[in-house]
């Protein structure tokens, strides 16, 4: 059951990670393109309300991709030097810990947005709509949780994290 949801969570994490990938281009392209137009005084319109809503992307859209392939910043200084008994407790503790955390981002991220969506918040200079990015960044926190509690029950079962290599091949 855990193989068939981690092939599923691949997929997933590959996919919004694409997304983001496609939005962190789309934001350098609009940054270059604003910098050429503004030496001719007429720089792109709504250049700091795209950035910041391509930006919310690539950042919800990365979270549950780089746990997945454990690129995030880890600092492990004395945890090598403790027992393992107390290294899997720690990796126990924080797991759910994170798990709880990312999922209460998700729920509280959803609110925002439903609230968003009822005032019919739009951006001052192009007039998008607020929502639809809110909810992006709560969909990556949810995906995130549950990359999370995949860890987590890797752990309780006893089993070791994938590494990217195996992940490729599956």
């Amino acid at each position: 059951m855990i193989n068939k949801l981690e092939k599923i969570s691949i997929w997933f994490c590959r996919a919004l990670a694409g997304i983001a990938g496609v939005a962190l281009t789309a934001m350098v392209l609009l940054a270059c393109a604003n910098m050429v137009f503004r030496a001719t005084w007429v720089p792109v319109r709504g250049t700091f309300e795209l950035m910041g809503f391509f930006g919310a992307v690539t950042a919800g859209f990365s979270l549950a991709f780089s746990q997945f392939y454990r690129s995030h910043i880890a600092v492990g200084l004395f945890y090598s030097k403790f027992p393992k008994l107390v290294q899997t407790f720690l990796d126990i503790v924080t797991g759910f810990v994170s798990c709880v955390f990312f999922a209460l981002c998700a729920i509280e991220t959803t609110k925002w947005g439903l609230f968003l969506l009822d005032l019919g918040e739009m951006s001052e200079t192009l007039g998008i709509p607020f929502y639809p990015f809110v909810f992006a960044v709560a969909f990556g926190c949810a995906v995130m949780a549950f990359i999370l509690l995949l860890d987590l029950v890797r752990t309780l079962l006893g089993k070791k994290p994938l590494k990217p290599a195996e992940l490729g091949s599956k």
